[in-house]
């Protein structure tokens, strides 16, 4: 049994002329809260992940420093181009691609490609919670899904094949 953390960048800054490029856009306050407080209930429910894949973005690396003030993971981390403005396929093809000794992989990027990869992933059982009408995935800023699947390796990862076990929303955890 493998578990895959999906967690999507907390809100950060709206572009403007200081920010040069998206990729540099940093955390806004609430952000940063959001993200400390997703760490603290992953602290909580005993979710910790034993490998940490980032995009390399500034917002995406200030989630994972402001979640894991909380978290207290020793995890590693590697900062992955590929992930950055990642279709569903290509983060599909980068999950596959980890190693057997991850079994509990966390992965921090961004939106649309993290709400498309998740609905990607998940079984018809999880759809529901995950899911707003019409069907279209709801993936909120510090946003986090917790799948499991039953592979022994990353490589037989398959669409639709993933059970939905939690999804942290930062607006529904004390302090919200």
């Amino acid at each position: 049994m493998k578990r895959l953390f999906l967690f999507r960048h907390a809100k950060a800054v709206q572009a403007n002329k200081d920010t040069a490029a998206d990729a540099e856009r940093p955390l806004t306050k609430s952000g940063r809260a959001d993200a400390a407080r997703v760490g603290r209930a992953m602290r909580e429910h005993g979710y910790h992940p034993d490998r940490i894949l980032c995009s390399p973005s500034a917002r995406t690396k200030e989630t994972l420093e402001c979640a894991n003030a909380e978290l207290r993971s020793a995890a590693p981390a590697d900062y992955v181009d590929g992930i950055y403005d990642a279709p569903a396929g290509r983060l599909l093809s980068i999950a596959q691609a980890l190693g057997a000794d991850a079994m509990r992989p966390m992965m921090v990027g961004h939106n649309p490609g993290f709400e498309e990869f998740a609905a990607l992933l998940v079984n018809d059982s999880g759809a529901p919670a995950f899911t707003g009408g019409g069907g279209k995935a709801r993936f909120p800023t510090a946003g986090l899904a917790v799948l499991d699947f039953d592979v022994t390796e990353w490589k037989e990862l398959e669409p639709h094949s993933g059970a939905l076990v939690g999804f942290l929303k930062p607006r529904d955890l004390p302090g919200g």
